[in-house]
C-alpha cells in the first residue's frame, strides 16, 4: 500500500478529490450562513430556532430517501465522471437560487428569502445525492485494492477539512449576504472546473434498466443489499452514527447561543471543531488498520465516542452564563474556565466518531463487485437518509415539547451503546 497522502499526486484521485472538497466546502459554506443568519438575525426564540435548524437537515436529507435509488442506478451504468460533471453544472444553477435568497434577505423580508434559501438547500440534497455513490464507488475502478481504505480515509478526512474551513469562513461571513452569495457561487463554479479533470470512470458491468419508481426502486434496491449479513450490519452502524450526527449539528447553535450564551463565532468554532476531530480520526483509523478493512476498532471506537458525550455534557453544566442580554465572543468564550474542556469533549466526540466510521464505508466499497458498488452506497444513503430524517424530526418533536439541547446528550449517549452492539456484531461476522 502507498502512503495514503500520495494518492494526491496522482490524477486518477486528486480531482475526485478537489471536486468532492470543493462540493463539501460550498454545502457547509452556504447551510451554516444561512442557519447563523436564522439564528442570529431573525428569530429570537430557542424552539423557533432548533425548530428551522431541524426544518434545513430534514429538507437536505429528505432526496437522500427518494432518489438514492435512481442515483445508485445511474452511477452503475454510466460513466462516472459523466455523472459528476452533470451534477457540478447543476450546483452552479443551485447557488443562484441560494444566492437570490441571501440578497433578498437584506432587504428585511424574511419568508421570501427563507423559502429560496430552503429551496436551494433541497438543491444541494438532490446534488449530493447523485454524487454521493460515485465519490465512493469510483474509489476501487480507480485505485488498487490495498488503497481503497486509504483512499476512503482521504475522501473523508478532506469532507470534514472542507466542512472545517466552510464552518470558519461562514462564522465570519454569514452576516454579510452579499459576500457569501457571491462566495458560494464562486466555489460552484471552481468545482465545474476541476470535475472536468475527473478521470473517465465507465459502466464495468451490464447496461441496467433503469427504474424511475422511487418508493419501488428505493424498497428494491434496500431489499438487494440487506440480505448481506455484513452490508446489513455496516449500514445500520453507519445510519446510526449519521443520525447521532444530525441530532448533534442540530442541536450545537441553539446550545452556543443560549447555555454557553456565546455569539457566532463561537457556534462556528464549535462545529469546526467537530469536523477537525472527524478528519484526525479518518486519518489515525487508517494508520491503525494499516490499510486493512477491518471493524476491530469499531466499538471500541463508539464507546470512547459515548463517553466523550457524557464528558462534553458534563463540561457545560458546569458553564457559567454571560450576563442577561450579553453574549460571549470568541475571547471571551476562550477566555472562562471550562472553555478548553468544552472544546476537549467536543473533540474527542468526534474523533472517535471518525474512527468508527470510515472502515465502514470501506466495506461497503469492497464487499460487492466494482458493477454494484454505487448501488451499494446508494442503498446504504436511502437507509442513512430514512435514519437521518428520523432524527431531524425527533428533535423538532421533542424540542418543541421542552426536551432542552443539554437533555438530548444523553439520547445520544444511548445511540451510541446501540451502535456499540452493532459494530460488535460486524466485527464478529467478518473478522
Amino acid at each position: 500500500m502507498i502512503n495514503a497522502l500520495g494518492l494526491l499526486k496522482r490524477r486518477r484521485f486528486l480531482p475526485l478529490f478537489s471536486t468532492q472538497f470543493l462540493g463539501a466546502f460550498n454545502d457547509n459554506l452556504f447551510k451554516t450562513s444561512m442557519v447563523l443568519f436564522a439564528t442570529y438575525e431573525i428569530f429570537a426564540d430557542e424552539t423557533q430556532e432548533s425548530f428551522f435548524n431541524a426544518l434545513a437537515a430534514a429538507l437536505f436529507i429528505v432526496p437522500f430517501f427518494l432518489l438514492s435509488a435512481l442515483a445508485g442506478q445511474l452511477a452503475d451504468s454510466m460513466d462516472k465522471a459523466r455523472i459528476i460533471r452533470i451534477v457540478k453544472t447543476a450546483e452552479i444553477a443551485i447557488m443562484a437560487v441560494g444566492a437570490g435568497g441571501l440578497m433578498l434577505a437584506r432587504t428585511g423580508a424574511v419568508t421570501a428569502p427563507l423559502v429560496l434559501m430552503l429551496v436551494a438547500v433541497v438543491g444541494l440534497g438532490v446534488h449530493s445525492t447523485f454524487f454521493g455513490p460515485i465519490k465512493y464507488a469510483i474509489l476501487p475502478q480507480h485505485l488498487e485494492e490495498d488503497d481503497v481504505l486509504g483512499g476512503t480515509g482521504l475522501v473523508e478526512a478532506g469532507t470534514y477539512l472542507s466542512i472545517l474551513l466552510g464552518t470558519i469562513v461562514a462564522g465570519f461571513i454569514y452576516h454579510s449576504t452579499t459576500l457569501v452569495a457571491a462566495l458560494t457561487f464562486a466555489v460552484a463554479v471552481a468545482g465545474w472546473l476541476t470535475a472536468r479533470a475527473v478521470p473517465p470512470a465507465p459502466r464495468l458491468g451490464p447496461k441496467l434498466e433503469l427504474d424511475w419508481n422511487p418508493v419501488r426502486a428505493s424498497w428494491r434496491l434496500v431489499a438487494g443489499t440487506m440480505h448481506i449479513p455484513r452490508l446489513f450490519l455496516a449500514i445500520c452502524a453507519i445510519s446510526f452514527f449519521w443520525t447521532i450526527g444530525s441530532v448533534l449539528i442540530i442541536i450545537f447553535p441553539p446550545l452556543v447561543k443560549n447555555v454557553l450564551t456565546a455569539d457566532a463565532s463561537v457556534a462556528s468554532l464549535v462545529l469546526a471543531v467537530f469536523s477537525i476531530g472527524v478528519a484526525i480520526g479518518s486519518v489515525v483509523i487508517n494508520l491503525m488498520l494499516k490499510g486493512q478493512i477491518s471493524a476491530r476498532f469499531a466499538p471500541g471506537s463508539v464507546i470512547a465516542m459515548g463517553a466523550a458525550v457524557l464528558g462534553f455534557r458534563w463540561t457545560v453544566g458546569l458553564w457559567t452564563p454571560a450576563t442577561d442580554g450579553q453574549l460571549y465572543d470568541m475571547a471571551q468564550f476562550m477566555a472562562q474556565p471550562h472553555a478548553w474542556l468544552v472544546l476537549a469533549a467536543l473533540l474527542g466526540v468526534a474523533v472517535f466518531g471518525g474512527m468508527f466510521v470510515v472502515p465502514l464505508y470501506a466495506f461497503l466499497t469492497t464487499t460487492v463487485t466494482k458493477d454494484q458498488t454505487a448501488r451499494t452506497v446508494a442503498a446504504n444513503n436511502v437507509v442513512n437518509a430514512g435514519a437521518m430524517t428520523f432524527g431531524s424530526v425527533a428533535v423538532a418533536a421533542v424540542t418543541a415539547a421542552g426536551v432542552t439541547p443539554g437533555e438530548m446528550l444523553l439520547l445520544v449517549v444511548a445511540m451510541c451503546g446501540v451502535s456499540a452492539l452493532i459494530a460488535q456484531r460486524l466485527h464478529r461476522a467478518c473478522d
